[in-house]
């Protein structure tokens, strides 16, 4: 096997069991051997070995020496350190990129984003609208151009999303987030640098309580 096809192989079994986990279908606290997740994707246990590296390091699942592998349950307690970082780091790169303004491109896209967000709320698609947001939040974060930021942020997007996933669904419709996301686009778009950042604090603030709540309401110590 040449290098570059290992490493097409490793990023294939990657791909496809961090796709497993965020959509659920390899739920918190799966556990398997390493041979068993090798067969479950019909592939060798070389690239199917880095790959749960690789996922290990991003916080979404643990190798347990001689039992295999596990996939790790997010609690309320680290979804509240996951918004604490998040609204430490994003209103501070938004108001960056409002200072010195943004390309007809890179607004285009966030547009393309925050319509999207528009039309699924209004045809109450929540899968599509959460796409769309998750959209918005990582194109602001590469219209940046901070590899490390966007690399640290969105291993955060990925801890949280099965939790955003399960808790948007046990709220109202997101039509204030909906709106907040417009009114930071708004403000991105005139270079109105400290809007920007008191509207994302605030945008963050309040979806951080908002989930919190949810998980407390349910008596959800994990998912």
């Amino acid at each position: 096997m040449k290098r570059g096809e290992s490493v097409t192989r490793v990023d294939d079994a990657y791909e496809r069991l961090k796709a497993e986990i965020l959509k659920n279908r390899l739920p918190p606290g799966f556990q398997a051997t390493e041979p068993e997740v090798a067969l479950r994707l019909g592939m060798s246990r070389t690239p199917v070995r880095e790959a749960l590296i690789r996922l290990q390091s991003e916080g979404l699942i643990e190798l347990i020496p001689r039992r295999g592998v596990r996939v790790l349950p997010i609690s309320p307690t680290d979804m509240q350190e996951i918004y604490w970082l998040l609204t430490a780091l994003e209103p501070d790169a938004a108001a960056a990129l409002a200072s010195k303004g943004l390309t007809a491109e890179q607004i285009a896209s966030l547009e393309e984003a925050t319509s999207a967000m528009e039309k699924a709320l209004e045809e109450k698609d929540l899968d599509l609208w959460a796409v769309a947001d998750d959209r918005f939040h990582r194109e602001l974060l590469y219209c940046t151009g901070n590899g490390r930021l966007l690399s640290f942020v969105t291993t955060l997007f990925d801890q949280a999303h099965r939790v955003r996933m399960i808790t948007l669904r046990l709220r109202d419709l997101p039509t204030k987030s909906t709106a907040e996301h417009r009114a930071i686009l708004k403000a991105l778009r005139a270079g109105d640098a400290e809007l920007t950042r008191r509207l994302f604090r605030a945008h963050r603030e309040r979806a951080a309580k908002e989930l919190l709540a949810v998980l407390e309401r349910g008596r959800l110590s994990s998912l």
